[in-house]
């Protein structure tokens, strides 16, 4: 395909034609790097404070955003105006700690309060003029954008306080955007009077980030900003409450044992000495410490606060998820329930789905697209591509997966039942089998263990066919306890377990329950000694292929060290077999599934 050229672009229509300007160019539907936008020295960079509609830090003075800017020198020399990526941040000036010693510390009883956290000392902040991040800039600038960063509240040279999902975070973002549109006002100086305007921007922003960096584009979006056309949050966590608790328990992101709301607000307060004193005071002890609740992992107020998929109502920006199924610090489900609801909303959106963890896949092609569609107004016919990729076991991202949407569909439910002899089938269950917590034991020893008295593990015959996996599976579990309270933990894997140094690689997907919230999120019902109840709750979702001959698993256990709370080993738990079943999202249907010795009962 040709190249072209944009020629209709505001602003540009008022100036004389001229061989030498400098315009964005497409090729194959994405913008391309233009050689009169690549020298840095020639881009204008600056910093400035954009004033917010709030004031969180009680000084009596709306607070300011710290915004810096890198924009093409052409924005400047020929009136070229362009459209924006935009990334906002807490972590830009530093954070604190990661020493264990100020996390929580897990060794409880369940349902005991928690030993006294210690604070950590305060950040270090580096206050970097005038840019305090250069992430994307190489990127974006040569191909016709500017690129903006902005701290958070509460952090760097920002004003405020954190709030760590509150409302400040999805109005800091926005206040940005308002002054890039126009209707706000910016600032040369922190307490100045001098005003600085963006006339160099189209009115057009798109956000994107990994991790946090990918949550406050959501924040944003979340407020219907008018001028955020399109968000690509990576990792993004859509809510707190599902990555700091899993139906009523208390779960630890993988990887940050003991960490919670209030550890994360000490990671990221660096801002300034002046106001650390009322934002620890009025945010850290008041309002997070108030409302976290360590003790039940209850859903409250303030949970559903910060949770961004009961704030979609608002979202007009095109939305890009990108998330991966083996991410444990934000899992999975919170990319895949922000891509369907947005989906059932009407929202234009995409999944992009890979295999790997807690990190960003190489998708600049996609995200070019994305954001030439979106923010240049190329009809490139990305709106018309598949609404799903898959990036398969073992492929790299040029390989990616085209699905109709997510899960596959033609996933349906099948439905596996655990027998007495271990084996996982179609055939109903029967009889009971019970083992005891040990939080000492993590759950790779207990998939790799023979046998323990501490897990459960039940497994299909080998696979006759490729088991192709795609979708959320739920699993319905009959259980009593010896205490009135548990945890409890499910693992699919995929056995044999291939090699004792690895822990994650024959993990197909988990979950973790309170059994104490089997009827209500918001209310905890402690177990009565030896009595049965049924837990329903689903695992996180996945699409993998197993492959012929390899058996699934599926282990039952209470305790998970890596993640839950560690209580006194000898909580025995007994699971009723008949009323214990795995619904597993399944392309093809269950043909993959031999018949086991149950089944043929």
């Amino acid at each position: 395909m040709r190249p072209f050229l944009l020629p209709f672009l505001p602003g540009l229509l008022a100036l004389a034609p001229s061989a030498q300007r400098a315009v964005p160019v497409f090729e194959d539907g994405r913008a391309q790097v233009v050689e009169a936008f690549r020298d840095p020295a020639a881009w204008i960079q600056h910093d400035l404070w954009v004033e917010t509609e709030f004031d969180s830090d009680g000084d009596g003075r709306r607070d300011r955003m710290h915004v810096d800017v890198t924009r093409p020198g052409q924005t400047r020399s020929q009136g070229l105006r362009v459209p924006v990526i935009y990334q906002t941040s807490p972590y830009y000036s530093g954070t604190s700690t990661t020493d264990r010693a100020f996390f929580w510390n897990p060794a409880h009883a369940l349902g005991a309060t928690p030993p006294k956290r210690v604070d950590p000392p305060p950040v270090e902040t580096r206050f970097a003029r005038p840019l305090m991040s250069t992430e994307l800039v190489e990127t974006w600038v040569p191909r016709g954008f500017a690129v903006v960063h902005s701290a958070s509240p509460g952090t760097g040279l920002s004003d405020g306080c954190p709030t760590v999902g509150g409302a400040n975070e999805s109005l800091a973002p926005k206040a940005v955007i308002d002054w890039l549109c126009g209707r706000a006002k910016g600032f040369t100086e922190r307490e100045g009077d001098d005003e600085v305007r963006a006339d160099w921007c189209t009115g057009k922003v798109g956000m994107t980030g990994v991790s946090y960096n990918g949550t406050l584009p959501l924040a944003a979006a979340t407020t219907g900003v008018e001028g955020l056309e399109a968000i690509v949050p990576v990792a993004a966590n859509t809510s707190y409450y599902h990555y700091y608790r899993s139906n009523g328990l208390v779960r630890h992101p993988g990887g940050w044992m003991g960490e919670d709301i209030d550890v994360l607000f000490n990671f990221i307060h660096s801002g300034d000495l002046e106001h650390r004193e009322h934002c620890e005071c009025e945010v850290r002890d008041k309002i997070l410490a108030a409302g976290l609740d360590r003790v039940s992992g209850d859903w409250n107020d303030f949970w559903a606060s910060r949770d961004y998929q009961t704030q979609l109502d608002g979202v007009r920006a095109a939305t890009l998820v990108v998330h991966g199924f083996n991410d444990w610090n934000v899992m999975p489900s919170h990319g895949v329930r922000v891509y369907e609801a947005l989906q059932a909303r009407g929202v234009p959106a995409m999944a992009y789905f890979h295999q790997g963890g807690h990190t960003q896949p190489e998708i600049l092609e996609l995200m070019n697209r994305w954001f030439t569609r979106y923010l240049f107004g190329v009809e490139n016919g990305v709106e018309d591509d598949p609404r799903a990729w898959i990036i398969r076991e073992g492929a790299r991202g040029a390989a990616a997966t085209a699905y109709a949407d997510y899960p596959h569909p033609d996933a349906r439910f099948v439905t596996l039942r655990p027998a007495a002899d271990g084996t996982l089938g179609l055939a109903p269950g029967a009889g009971r089998a019970s083992f005891i917590d040990d939080s000492a034991m993590t759950g790779a020893e207990l998939a790799r263990a023979a046998t323990s008295p501490h897990r459960l593990l039940f497994k299909t015959a080998p696979l006759a066919e490729p088991l192709h996996i795609s979708g959320t599976p739920r699993l319905t579990v009959r259980l009593a306890s010896s205490a009135p309270a548990a945890n409890l933990t499910v693992w699919l894997v995929s056995l044999p377990w291939t090699d004792s140094r690895r822990t994650t690689d024959d993990l197909v997907t988990r979950g973790w329950a309170d059994p104490q919230n089997r009827d209500s999120l918001s209310e905890s019902s402690p177990l009565v000694p030896g009595e049965f109840v049924d837990v329903t709750f689903d695992l996180e979702p996945d699409d993998q292929i197993l492959a012929v001959g390899a058996e699934l698993g599926l282990m039952i256990f209470a305790s998970d060290r890596d993640f839950t709370l560690w209580p006194p080993a000898g909580t025995e738990l007994t699971v009723d077999l008949a009323g214990t079943s795995l619904h597993l999202p399944v392309v093809g249907g269950a043909a993959p599934f031999a018949p086991t010795p149950a089944d043929a009962r």
